[in-house]
């Protein structure tokens, strides 16, 4: 296939590879975007051709499908939009993640820069405790896929998927609420 040829070193594979699934990528980026803070400067088209440019410098080993390929553009969205956040903190001020409740970390429409990369540290944190809870988030929420477009990535059932992304917000929420200042006796 034309992604096994592009994870080959095939010239002007990947080229293809993303013309065909362009529109595709577009319309998740859109989505992304759309969840995106009121005035952020990074745009659905410079999104993706970010994405794309990562995915070229550092070619994953294999891109078996399309449903693969879209996996591994979500993952290079999320690094994008986590260094456009990291960038946008450090020029602002540099520091001060405060705690986040689960759902401002899963809704982007209200997440600041910082609270984007909380969500990205919870994240990594998560693929350390279970890397399937990880992909399961990362697919879903940042590569916009349905679970039963998941569970074919990933090979299990939709009911699985359910279940791991039920236990993946369930660490998140534990992750990222806030936690209470200890009273001093």
């Amino acid at each position: 296939t034309l992604l096994r040829r592009a994870s080959a070193g095939e010239s002007g594979a990947w080229d293809e590879a993303f013309r065909i699934l362009y529109d595709e990528l577009r319309e998740v980026a859109g989505r992304h975007m759309g969840r995106e803070q009121v005035g952020h400067t990074l745009q659905p088209t410079a999104l993706v051709n970010e994405a794309y440019m990562r995915l070229v410098r550092n070619p994953p080993a294999e891109a078996a499908d399309r449903a693969h390929f879209v996996a591994l553009a979500a993952r290079a969205m999320r690094q994008v939009l986590v260094d456009h956040a990291r960038a946008h903190t450090a020029a602002k001020r540099g520091g001060g993640l405060r705690p986040l409740t689960l759902e401002e970390s899963l809704r982007l429409d209200t997440a600041s820069p910082e609270e984007v990369l909380a969500l990205d540290a919870a994240l990594n944190r998560l693929d350390e405790v279970d890397s399937r809870l990880r992909q399961v988030v990362e697919l879903r929420y940042f590569g916009g896929m349905k679970d039963r477009e998941v569970g074919g990535l990933l090979d299990v059932s939709e009911r699985t998927v359910r279940t791991y992304w039920t236990r993946a917000r369930a660490w998140l929420h534990r992750e990222l609420s806030p936690t209470e200042p200890e009273s001093s006796p």
